[in-house]
């Protein structure tokens, strides 16, 4: 089976989650820096780790709106859509991953400081592991 690869978008850098084989659990990848070589590091990604879908996140503010942070993650999707061939690209609601992620990574005794250069891979395992629940509710 194909791995399913997690994008968690941010404006400095991309959170990265990948599965394993069988599609059941996510696991993190370092993230990966909002510049000009990021679409072909995603690119390279997908074909290195026989990737057939790619779950890029969408934030959206608790109340349903749209916010800046949403536009971005638009502009990745449509980005990694036009640059990734050989896989299906999706979007998939990802409200509150981050804090999620920093209160997990705070609660396994890691401090703000540390948690910087993790968080975002955390908040992209968060999001691929909801969306492969969700594919298991089906």
């Amino acid at each position: 089976m194909a791995r399913i690869l997690g994008i968690d978008p941010g404006s400095r850098r991309c959170g990265i989650a990948i599965t394993d084989t069988d599609q059941t659990m996510a696991f993190p990848r370092p993230a990966l820096v909002v510049d000009e070589s990021l679409m072909g590091k995603i690119a390279q990604l997908v074909e290195d780790e026989s990737v057939g879908l790619v779950v890029v996140g969408r934030p959206i503010s608790l109340s349903g709106n749209e916010t800046e942070s949403t536009e971005q993650a638009d502009e990745l999707f449509r980005a990694v859509q036009d640059r990734v061939h050989h896989a299906t690209v999706i979007q998939w609601d990802e409200r509150l991953t981050t804090v999620e992620a920093q209160r997990s990574l705070s609660g396994a005794g890691m401090n703000q400081r540390n948690q910087r250069s993790h968080v975002d891979s955390a908040a992209a395992v968060i999001m691929l592991q909801h969306y492969l629940d969700g594919l298991s509710t089906d």
